[in-house]
Order: structure tokens, then sequence, then C-alpha cells
């Protein structure tokens, strides 16, 4: 295994991949009692009656229906984590009003401790394309209203769909802003998170350019399945993220941070297995909470590669790049080519394909995790190569690949581009988080003789909400690094459209049968919760051409 974060030893080398230094703060948080890590946010108004302070949600859109989400805190006492609390019914009401006046569909569901008190109903026999409210109750208290929108029907000519995209928000790197600005635009079908949207860092253990902005809950690292579920009633608690959760469903995919820090099936960095217990009982608890704390419908056991399709227009294949991937290996070693080794599994890669190849829709997106276009470093100055290199987890002597993302797993990728350009499949376009940067790529069947051979596919890489990008990495004013590191890494990598390397925000990707379009949004300023958003780029593909092109006007 790789190294271990820095802390877990005096003589620990530099921390891996985003692992930063640590901040001033760290050993000053108080490391409260389970139950008293949410007493604050869950509390209140709890002891006369049933509450609903995380907020409910949507998600995973189908022509008929929609998943709804919430959790109850039934007692005072039954606080995320706990173990504690009554059984207690909760009912849900879908109609097509805001007054609830004309309901379409109700039912309940028991939330009890087993699961946290959350619940989930798969409520099917709906509209397509269709708006609807829904809200919960229990006890005589009803959950705030929210919306979600249906699918198209499977055969429908869609004139057009738009998503929010967002990845990698960091709790202590700051406020969440970047889902404030995707609520209060009213016009999404759905929003996808492309993984990371929990960590599991204690605090000031990850990257917060030495300012932790809010401490996590529990403040220690989490490991065991109560640790996990207060980890993510904490960020159920964010109002920007209840606004998002309460105007459209998502569509999520984890990455290796809901888990442990680079993931794979057998072990991650950030996990020591001698003192934090055995991996595959972290890694099932770390799930459990996941599936019981997200509105997700898992398609197979313990993991979150799925399928949904939005009529003829398009259909979104969701990857899980943690459950079955190879450990990471060293770079130089010609080990990334080996054909034993995979990312994706190799059932999930036949998969893959078989979907792309018997797809129908005009587009085919897919919901990917890890960058899969190369990436060269080329000659970036040591002041900035290292950097990025820890934001990345290279070896500081350099070398032209990430082996946590595709460049680390070759034979997969060369494998499924190849099938691409052999089955002239069109329109597949990648969307991925991770890298805390702001991407716009062709994917090349063979980066080293690009443009000159064929682009397989596009990709759109959206930043982080909060992590930690370059410019705090360097602890330099914003734009700075990106400055230079940009013009370099282009030259380095002929398939890269754009790079921006510094900025926070989120994307909207807007989708036509002749062109898709990924229009990027940055924010003022991480830390603040009233943060403004500003439009920075935009990149299409048009139908048929497999190749990025700037655009200067957002959808």
């Amino acid at each position: 295994m790789t190294s271990r974060r820095s802390h877990s030893s005096p003589n620990s080398p530099t921390p891996n991949r985003r692992t930063v230094v640590k901040t001033a703060a760290a050993g000053a948080v108080l490391a409260a009692p389970l139950a008293a890590s949410l007493a604050s946010a869950s509390s209140a108004g709890a002891a006369e009656a049933p509450a609903f302070v995380h907020g409910v949600a949507s998600g995973d859109p189908l022509p008929d229906g929609v998943l709804l989400w919430t959790r109850v805190t039934p007692t005072a006492q039954a606080v995320p984590g706990s173990g504690l609390g009554p059984d207690v019914e909760v009912g849900w009401t879908v109609a097509l009003d805001k007054a609830f006046a004309n309901i379409v569909a109700k039912g309940s569901i028991t939330a009890t401790a087993a699961s946290d008190h959350t619940v989930k109903a798969d409520v099917r026999g709906l509209t397509p394309a269709t708006a609807y409210w829904f809200r919960f109750s229990a006890g005589g208290t009803d959950s705030p209203a929210a919306r979600t929108r249906t699918a198209p029907a499977t055969e429908a000519a869609a004139a057009g769909l738009r998503f929010g995209v967002v990845s990698c928000a960091n709790w202590e790197g700051g406020r969440f802003a970047a889902y404030r600005h995707l609520a209060a635009r009213g016009d999404l079908d759905a929003w996808l998170h492309l993984g990371d949207y929990i960590y599991e860092y204690g605090t000031g253990e990850y990257g917060t350019r030495d300012k932790v902005v809010r401490p996590h809950a529990p403040t220690h690292e989490i490991v065991t399945l109560a640790d996990y579920r207060v980890r993510h009633a904490r960020y159920k608690t964010d109002p920007d993220l209840q606004a998002l959760h309460a105007v459209a469903p998502v569509i999520a995919i984890w990455d290796d941070h809901e888990i442990a820090n680079d993931a794979w099936s057998g072990g991650a960095e950030n996990h020591a297995e001698g003192t934090e217990g055995t991996w595959a009982a972290r890694q099932s608890a770390a799930k459990q909470a996941y599936f019981e704390w997200m509105p997700v419908r898992p398609a197979i056991a313990g993991t979150t590669y799925r399928r949904l399709r939005f009529g003829k227009l398009v259909d979104l294949s969701l990857l899980d790049l943690r459950s079955f991937r190879s450990q990471q290996v060293g770079i130089g070693d010609g080990e990334v080519d080996d054909p034993d080794r995979t990312l994706t599994g190799r059932a999930q890669l036949d998969w893959l394909k078989a979907g792309l190849k018997s797809s129908d829709t005009t587009w085919r997106l897919v919901g990917n995790s890890v960058m899969i276009a190369p990436f060269a470093l080329g000659n970036l100055t040591a002041d900035l190569f290292e950097p990025l290199a820890e934001l990345l987890g290279l070896p500081k002597e350099g070398l032209a690949l990430n082996p946590d993302q595709w460049d680390g797993y070759t034979d997969d990728r060369r494998e499924l581009l190849a099938h691409l350009r052999d089955n002239a499949i069109r329109n597949t376009v990648f969307l991925t988080g991770d890298i805390h940067m702001a991407w716009a790529n062709d994917v090349p069947v063979n980066a080293g003789t690009y443009p000159l051979s064929a682009s397989a596919a596009t990709e759109f890489v959206v930043t982080s909400v909060t992590s930690d990008n370059l410019d705090d990495l360097v602890k330099v004013p914003e734009g700075t690094v990106s400055a230079v590191a940009s013009p370099l890494i282009r030259a380095a990598n002929r398939h890269v459209h754009w790079v921006d390397t510094d900025r926070h925000g989120y994307a909207v990707l807007d989708i036509t049968a002749t062109r898709a379009q990924m229009d990027f949004y940055v924010l003022s300023d991480r830390t603040k919760a009233d943060a403004t958003s500003s439009w920075a780029r935009s990149y299409r593909t048009r139908s048929g051409t497999q190749k990025v092109e700037r655009t200067y006007d957002p959808v």
C-alpha cells in the first residue's frame, strides 16, 4: 500500500494525494460524545414531536417514478448514529401542487434505529417528464415540501435536458454556496454528484488552507457505522445542500472519500488495518451508511453502478470505480499496463461496453468518478510540480500519470476506447469529478499521436465545491497557479482544451439533439456562505464529432 497520511507516525512521508497540511486547530476541537455531536442541529423541538431536521431529498428519476428520502428524529435522544429511539411510522405524499390539493400517491414506511431512522420510498406509477411536490409526516409533524421530477418516457423525443454537476465537498474547507446557486436556478431536470459527497478525515487532517471553516462531526476520522452515520448527518444539516435536494432529484455515485482516501477493493491509502479494524468492516459500514443517507437506488448490492434513461435523448451509465479496482501501483514499473489489473472489474466493464453499444439514444453520458483522459505533467517548474504531484498522489520526482485515475489502469481504458472506435459508437461524454480542477478534454484513442489519430469520446471535469485545489495548496491568490500551469498542461496534452487548476464551483450540462454543452461556474469565496457565483467558461461537443470546442456564452 502507498504511504498513510502524515499524522500516522513521526516518520511518515509527505501526505499522499490531496492529504495536505493539518491546520493549527486540529488538536483543539472537542472530542464530543457521539450523542452530543449533533445536538445543536438535531435536538431542537424533538422532545415533543418527531422532527425532520435533515431535510428531504429525491433521487434516481425514472419515467414512472422517483426515490424519496428523509430522516426523522423521533425523540431528542435519537440522534444519528446513536442507535436509540423508537420505531415511528412515516407517511409520504406526492402531489402535483405545493398545496397538496392534487395528491397522486401516498404511503407509509417505518423508520427504525436499525436504519438510523432514515427512510426511502420508491414511488412508481407517476407520469413521465412531470414535476411533483412531495413531503413526509410523522406524529403530526410535516417535513418541508420539496420538488422532484420524473424522467421523460423511454421513447420520448425530449427536446433538451439540463443537469447540475458537482463533486468534492469538504465540510471543513468552506461553505456550500455552490449548492445554493444551483438550487436557485429552478431549471434543473436533475443534478449529478460525481463523488466525495462527504470526507472521512478527522478535523484539521484534510486540506483547508490552514483554516477549518467549520468542524466535522464526529471530530475524529470516521471508521465505524456510527461514525459514518454522524458524518452524513452533519452534511445533511447544511441549508444549501438541503435547498438543492429540495428542488431536483440527485443522481449520485461515490468516489473514495465516502469510504477512505484512494480506496480499492482490498483497502485504502487512508486505512490502517491494525488500528482501524478490518477493511471489510469499514467498507461495509461506509456503504451501509451511504445507502441509508443517500437517495440512491443500488442496482447491484453494495455498488453504485447502474443506468438511467432520459427518453431518446440520453442514457446515463453511472460507474463504481472503487469497489472492484486493483490496488494502485507505483509509477514507472510498467504495472499500470498489466492486463490483469482493473479499475472497473470485468463484470462492470462488460456491462458498460454492452450498454454503450446497444444504446439507441442520441447521447451516451458516463458518470465517471476519476479522469479518463490521459494526463502528462509536461515541463512544470518545481514550485508548481510539487503541489500538483501532492494533489494527485504522484511521486515528487515526477512521472507523467496519476495511478488513481484511468492512467493507472491503461488496459481497461484501451479496451473501452477501442470498443467505442471499433463499433463506431458516437456521442459518448464522460462526466468526471475527483481532481478539484475544471477540464474540457477530448479522449483520444492514442494520446501520443493525437490530434493526427482519432478521439473516441469527450470529457467534462467539474472542479470541487470546497476541497483544496492548486492555489490553496501553494497558498497564493486564486488564478495565480492556473495562469502558469494551464498553458504548460495543455502543451503537454494536446487533447486538453482547457484546465482551470484554481477555482471552486459547479457546472451545468445542457443537452439537445445537436450538442452537449458544459457551462462552468465559479464562486467568489469558498469560505463564505453568501459567496457569489459567476460564469467562467463554456465548452460543447457537437453531435457526431467526438471533439470539444469552446463556446462563448452559457446556455
